[in-house]
């Protein structure tokens, strides 16, 4: 139906936890649900309380509230005629209304570390660098409050709906699933008992009202969203009853779902307990960001010539004041959480269904971390993955229990030299480049003399080469079977590109601690020699990826030296880095062709649409969309990319690119308060993908003024 809004909401809790829906106040996804706990953070997230179904009863006469699809396509009942307003900020409310009365409710979900705290103020024992809490402090919870207005008394009916599944499939009712209720004063505590195993116990406690056990199931809540996608899409959810509310004009109700036993230890539930954790959110948030503290950031960044990339983490910045700086910040927020496997920060990927990924995380972290100025988070999530560093790899994945980090990436390392780059630009922290020093030349000297998927540095060239069946390594690495999508093995340019940078950074590092005594000066003087040696072989190596009739870069050196034409934006990517090996003309040429190519108002293209490998709508069952992911897909983080690369060869030239439909799709579009992951390649360029998604929000951050 064309009134049925189903734009997108989220909120979060710093472990992996939140809560997700629709302005209509429909459940279109599988990820939709009021408590999705991560029960091994940021892991194991498992829906356990999906939403209060509503109905107010005013002079004899009852409205529901709510709204849902069902199985056989109805929508039933349609609450979202009744609704007036719907705002996200500072937290989701809605207000349904007639002549005679209003309900308005809000949701929030308190942030998971109990009190506020920046990385690196506590200590957790063996972990490789300081945290904030110790996990047994962690909480999941979320906040609901309804408050009614009118000119005659109300009851409020607040219906329970419950389950206990992983958040990437649908509940089934079955004889074997059952779930316990133990009613207590002003509270009942829920958990499941499938085939004789518990579940996570929880409970939802109240301020006011009269709880009423009613066991019943809904069947075949039906998942539009999931039918498009290919998905299952269809949902049973467990009503173990209903609460009652008596409501004067003016009267407010609050109900807290809590993960865990109850507690008497516990603070009351009281009228203010909603709007008092409003305000210490606010209050997060400000501490965290400087509202009120600094001012607009960074003076401008001066010239820069055509070798060295500026300080885009000191870009400038719209005031802190602006309410539009400080729902970007809000939203960056929503990525940084913390990982039990690990026992320190990482950044989920995107919401609802990824993990954290290394390189997102890598590439995400000046957006995220050094732009809003916190170093702590900064330098933990950097001193974590060199931690892990193995035979030279940077992990891309970190297991959820016990066991190896995952390190299918040619690039993580790589990554993780150049943020360490733009941290220590940021900082001057020099000791921290003294401790990770060696993490950084086992690097080096495992790029140069080999290591897994055959990665290794072509002693003829100095370029960086890697083959081996069946994965993708690079950013571009959809695999369907053993068969990847883009495989692009070789000597992929934008790999390259890194590789050059790091080898500059390296050189510069030596020199730096060969200055600062932090080891055998003449030692060090030789190996910053050494590197600048091989930068300058591999600048001239990157030369082979110039097309000449093209006016751009081959995207990839095959095995067998073949050179792969299309035209993509790792190209921009080469140009974008702190150190750059390419010529202006090269540089310009290759920006002219992106531009007229690639460049959308949401971002970069991966693939221009004249190949005729190109496809231009992201759409279908699972594997249809895989092939489509990087043939052509727009991805909205590419835009930070092309605007280093822009202010780096045109820095007398307006930028090409208008930021209004970005910034519009951030406020008012998809997920309201963040920005997609991807979009259609083809008009209207529709939003695709995970809803919110860390390094598109992290590069619009670095680069919005």
């Amino acid at each position: 139906m064309p009134d049925l809004d189903t734009r997108e909401w989220l909120i979060t809790n710093g472990l992996g936890s939140f809560a997700s829906g629709t302005v209509s106040d429909v459940r279109t996804r599988t990820y939709h649900g009021w408590l999705f706990t991560a029960t091994n953070p940021p892991s194991g997230r498992t829906l356990l309380f999906s939403h209060l179904e509503a109905s107010l009863e005013v002079l004899g006469s009852v409205v529901a509230l709510g709204t849902n699809f069902w199985g056989n396509g109805q929508i039933e009942p349609t609450g979202y005629q009744r609704l007036r307003s719907f705002d996200i900020n500072p937290v989701p409310k809605w207000i349904w209304g007639q002549d005679n009365w209003q309900l308005t409710r809000q949701l929030l979900m308190p942030y998971g570390w109990g009190e506020s705290s920046e990385w690196g103020q506590g200590e957790i024992s063996n972990a490789p660098y300081p945290m904030p809490h110790a996990p047994g402090q962690f909480c999941d919870r979320i906040l609901i409050n309804y408050r009614y207005e009118g000119s005659h008394p109300a009851i409020l009916r607040l219906r329970l709906l419950i389950a206990e599944r992983d958040f990437h499939h649908q509940q089934t009712a079955s004889a074997k699933l059952h779930f316990s209720q133990l009613l207590g004063e002003q509270q009942v505590c829920l958990q499941a008992i499938n085939s004789g195993r518990f579940g996570i116990p929880w409970h939802l406690r109240w301020t006011q009202g009269n709880y009423q056990p009613d066991a019943v199931w809904y069947w075949h809540y039906g998942l539009p969203e999931e039918t498009k996608r290919g998905l299952g899409d269809k949902e049973d959810l467990y009503s173990p009853g209903y609460l009652i509310v008596t409501l004067q004009p003016g009267d407010a109700v609050t109900l807290e779902a809590r993960v865990g036993f109850p507690d008497s230890m516990l603070s009351v539930l009281t009228p203010k307990t909603f709007a008092e954790a409003v305000e210490a959110e606010q209050n997060r948030l400000s501490q965290i960001f400087g509202w009120g503290e600094r001012g607009g950031g960074a003076e401008g960044q001066g010239s820069r010539g055509a070798g060295e990339q500026g300080n885009n983490y000191e870009c400038p910045m719209p005031h802190a004041h602006s309410p539009l700086w400080q729902q970007l910040l809000k939203a960056s927020d929503q990525f940084i959480v913390y990982r039990a496997s690990i026992a320190g920060p990482t950044i989920i990927a995107g919401y609802h269904w990824f993990n954290d990924w290394g390189r997102d995380t890598l590439i995400a972290l000046p957006g995220l971390a050094l732009v809003p100025q916190r170093f702590d988070l900064a330098k933990g999530v950097l001193q974590t993955f060199g931690y892990y560093c193995r035979q030279g790899l940077i992990p891309n994945a970190f297991p959820d229990v016990d066991g190896e980090p995952i390190y299918n990436s040619v690039d993580a390392a790589l990554w993780w030299i150049e943020t360490l780059g733009l941290y220590l630009e940021a900082t001057q922290d020099w000791d921290f480049l003294a401790e990770q020093f060696p993490i950084v030349q086992q690097i080096y000297k495992a790029f140069v003399g080999g290591t897994h998927f055959n990665i290794q540095v072509d002693a003829t060239d100095g370029l960086v080469s890697w083959d081996a069946p069946g994965v993708a390594l690079t950013w571009m690495d959809v695999v369907i079977g053993s068969h990847p999508v883009t495989p692009r093995y070789g000597k992929p340019v934008e790999i390259n590109a890194l590789w050059y940078s790091a080898l500059c950074w390296l050189s510069q590092w030596a020199e730096r601690l060969s200055q600062l005594d932090y080891g055998s000066s003449a030692r060090l003087t030789k190996q910053a020699q050494r590197y600048t040696q091989q930068a300058e072989h591999v600048k001239t190596s990157l030369q082979k990826f110039w097309n000449p009739q093209l006016g751009y870069l081959y995207d990839t050196i095959e095995p067998d030296d073949r050179r792969n034409f299309q035209i993509r934006p790792n190209a921009v990517l080469a140009l974008s880095l702190q150190h750059c090996g390419f010529s202006v003309q090269q540089g310009c040429q290759i920006l002219d062709l992106a531009t007229t190519s690639l460049l959308t108002p949401y971002g970069l293209r991966s693939l221009d649409p004249g190949d005729r490998e190109y496809k231009g709508k992201y759409e279908g069952n699972s594997e249809q969309r895989d092939r489509t992911y990087h043939q052509g897909t727009v991805w909205a983080w590419l835009i930070g990319p092309y605007i280093r690369a822009w202010q780096r060869f045109y820095p007398q030239q307006s930028l090409p690119f208008d930021w209004q439909p970005l910034l519009e799709h951030f406020l008012s579009d998809a997920c309201l308060g963040s920005i997609s992951e991807i979009f259609d390649g083809d008009l209207p360029h529709t939003p695709r993908g995970a809803i919110a998604q860390a390094w598109s929000v992290a590069e619009v951050i670095r680069h919005i003024k």
